[in-house]
């Protein structure tokens, strides 16, 4: 078999190749959905007598992975795993003589591990790893035989060794190494190239190795567009890139071979998963081909022959490729025992120790920062941590929430507290719903009860907006950006915090411009009010908020310019008094504005992902200010560690402390994962919340019976809870 050439010197073929690309496809696939719809976004072919087509499930309420048949047609749901809301489920093949499905939830991080023939979980072989996963590779040493994970997260791969030990299945972690984006689909070849990439980002690839080094990290093209990735073995190796609703096919050097065109699904997108079986079955002489997509009428997995299909291409079908086959004749694995087994051989005499380990001969087991002694180091990089503590290294402050919200929406987003002008204890929470389903606010009081659910076109992040006067009246406002019709959304908020349409609530933003993010400024210089949008692509607008006379609202572009250093944007929250916008780059950290209109472009970063405490993504952003002067806290959420991360208001904005929010048992409240939007307040609002309160966005809401809701929370934490009595003392209210 031909190598794979280095991905540097395809680049330059590959341009060649765009420029050559013909307008028609060379061959069609005709798609056939499975007999069901779910949320999909990952598949994979399980090789077997009768072969099976694995898919993860990743709705709230269904959640896990799913088993169908591959012939007859339509797949047939044949299993279906209830383990937590999923990316992805991967078959890996031969471990200590068993066939495996790995998959990870997101409500609790676990790796899980099913044998293939049973269907039953390997309890033992659970792994948690925390943070908020992509996507999953799987490849197999041409030296050992033996068979690693390359899981990928938010800029980040780990990469585990699957193996056994005294027996018993293990998933051993070997390390984690930096990459440029979060990867969301990705293939590997016969030869160990791993390719991987995301919606509008470059092709990159790595070299899988047994080694504890990371890889160099090649970037194969600049301008391919990636929806997903999967690899055909042949004569040599193939890569098919899906997107739109075509499939391109290159050869190992990455000349484009043709493109296959993917009918039988209107209004196709593929959400990702591309997989390939070299294999025959019924129905698919050739193999097939399955993807997860959206289409108008529901959405999943679906598959398509390749009978006809890879000649046209100059392919030669290769249906005998088995992935159980051993890549090597003479299996000679590096983990040796004078490493301990839990390490590499380098050399004659030192050892690469896998993640956890440590010493000449990787005998010796560590965790990392010693748990930051605040618990004991119980196995490899495993802590258990004190009661008061949480986290891989036990650096957390755990927080319970009092209460959480109603269920209401199908996807929530960001929350806004509403203090009452007399009476605190009337406060009221604001949320939104981004998704169609239950699109617009709802309000709810302090224990989470739902008061009012105000339709409207998708909103996202949401403000409160105190005094603004709209003719002659001084009216208290909810301001956010609506997706739907990428309008500016504004609602008046009565004496009471239900939300009331307003005159000229709904404003437009710029042509062809589509919102994602906002915040809104009230500037203590000048007593003008903002409101802040951005888009996906870092454009943010500033528009000045006025009224008419007769109270009609009015809205006024005054300025634009790109956040951070142009990467995802979403959360921002102003600091009035300071005249300072603090936004969030999802993967890059968190950047300082001017808030102004006339003030500068250029933006201060204030802490950077990977600097030791703040992890990808960043997502939402908020502030607590001190009754007088320039005390006070700025909080921000880390979608990939289910954390949160604070930070002084007052420059240089040090960083103070991570927590989380954990199960609270006793009032049958579960833990955050994977959270998006917050809000805080440090004035006392009531016996509950007596130093202030904190509301975060919960991604999985768990219910005390088992399984996900499949509508939205939000849950309410004491801000004393969180800071402390002297910290919140402090703060003056």
């Amino acid at each position: 078999m031909k190598f794979f050439v280095d991905a540097l010197a395809w680049a330059s073929a590959l341009r060649i190749a765009f420029s050559a690309f013909a307008s028609a496809q060379d061959a069609n696939i005709t798609l056939v959905p499975t007999s069901l719809s779910f949320e999909g976004d990952n598949t994979a072919f399980f090789y077997s007598r009768n072969s099976l087509l694995l898919t993860n499930d990743g709705g709230a309420s269904t959640g896990g992975f799913r088993i169908f048949s591959v012939s007859p047609s339509p797949p047939t749901e044949k299993s279906h795993f209830k383990t937590g809301r999923s990316k992805f489920v991967v078959p890996v093949y031969d471990v200590g003589g068993k066939d495996i499905f790995v998959t990870i939830a997101a409500p609790d991080s676990i790796l899980r591990v099913f044998d293939a023939g049973s269907l039953k979980e390997i309890a033992g072989a659970r792994k948690k790893v925390l943070g908020d996963w992509s996507t999953v590779c799987i490849w197999r040493s041409e030296k050992s035989g033996s068979s690693y994970l390359y899981l990928f997260g938010k800029k980040m791969v780990v990469q585990f060794l699957v193996t056994t030990q005294k027996k018993d299945l293990k998933i051993v972690e070997i390390q984690t190494f930096a990459i440029p984006i979060e990867g969301e689909t990705c293939a590997i070849s016969s030869r160990g190239v791993v390719y991987f990439s995301a919606e509008d980002r470059a092709l990159y690839s790595f070299q899988a190795r047994e080694e504890v080094k990371a890889p160099e990290i090649k970037t194969v093209s600049e301008g391919m567009e990636v929806a997903g990735l999967a690899t055909y073995t042949s004569e040599g190796d193939y890569l098919f890139v899906a997107h739109d609703e075509v499939v391109d096919v290159y050869d190992e050097k990455l000349t484009l071979k043709g493109s296959i065109a993917l009918n039988g699904v209107a209004d196709l997108s593929i959400e990702g998963g591309l997989s390939i079986l070299q294999s025959s079955a019924t129905g698919y002489s050739s193999g097939a081909l399955a993807l997860a997509f959206e289409g108008e009428d529901g959405s999943g997995a679906a598959i398509g022959s390749l009978d006809g299909v890879l000649a046209p291409l100059g392919i030669k079908p290769n249906t005998k490729f088995s992935p159980r086959d051993s890549p090597c004749k003479q299996c000679d694995t590096p983990i040796c025992d004078r490493c301990s087994g839990n390490g590499f051989c380098a050399s004659r005499n030192t050892c690469q120790c896998f993640a956890g380990f440590a010493g000449h001969d990787c005998g010796k087991i560590v965790c990392k920062n010693e748990c930051s002694r605040n618990g004991q180091c119980v196995g490899p990089n495993t802590c258990k941590c004190r009661d008061s503590f949480a986290g891989p290294d036990c650096s957390f402050k755990i927080a319970k929430a009092k209460f959480e919200t109603d269920a209401n929406g199908g996807d929530g987003d960001d929350p806004a507290i509403w203090i009452h002008p007399k009476t605190p204890a009337q406060s009221r929470i604001v949320t939104t719903t981004k998704s169609e389903e239950g699109a617009g606010f709802a309000v709810f009081d302090l224990e989470g009860t739902l008061l009012q659910h105000q339709p409207a076109e998708e909103p996202n992040n949401v403000d409160v907006i105190y005094g603004f006067k709209a003719g002659e009246r001084a009216v208290d406002l909810t301001f956010a950006a609506c997706r739907g019709d990428n309008t500016l959304c504004l609602f008046e908020l009565s004496s009471t915090g239900l939300i009331l349409p307003i005159s000229g609530g709904i404003q437009s933003t710029l042509p062809d411009y589509e919102v994602y993010g906002s915040c809104a400024y009230h500037s203590a210089q000048t007593g003008n009010f903002y409101l802040f949008v951005n888009s996906k692509e870092a454009l943010y607008l500033q528009y000045e908020l006025t009224s008419s006379t007769n109270g009609t609202l009015q809205t006024t572009l005054v300025r634009q310019f790109t956040g951070g250093s142009g990467g995802q944007v979403e959360g921002c929250v102003a600091d009035d008094a300071a005249g300072y916008l603090f936004l969030g780059e999802e993967p890059e950290g968190i950047w300082r504005y001017e808030a102004e209109p006339t003030g500068s472009s250029t933006g201060l970063q204030i802490a950077k992902v990977g600097d030791g405490q703040l992890s990808a993504d960043v997502e939402g952003i908020t502030l607590v200010t001190a009754k007088t002067g320039k005390d006070g806290y700025i909080l921000v959420s880390s979608q990939g560690i289910s954390a949160y991360l604070v930070y002084e208001r007052a420059p240089p904005h040090k960083y103070v402390m991570t927590f989380t929010v954990v199960d609270n048992k006793e009032l049958g409240v579960d833990h955050v994962s994977n959270t998006d939007g917050i809000a805080a307040v440090g004035s006392r609002l009531n016996g509950n919340f007596p130093g202030g309160l904190f509301v975060t966005h919960d991604d999985a809401n768990e219910l005390v019976g088992g399984g996900t809701a499949n509508e939205a929370s939000f849950k309410l934490v004491s801000l004393e809870d969180i800071l402390g009595k002297e910290r919140t003392r402090k703060l003056g209210w």
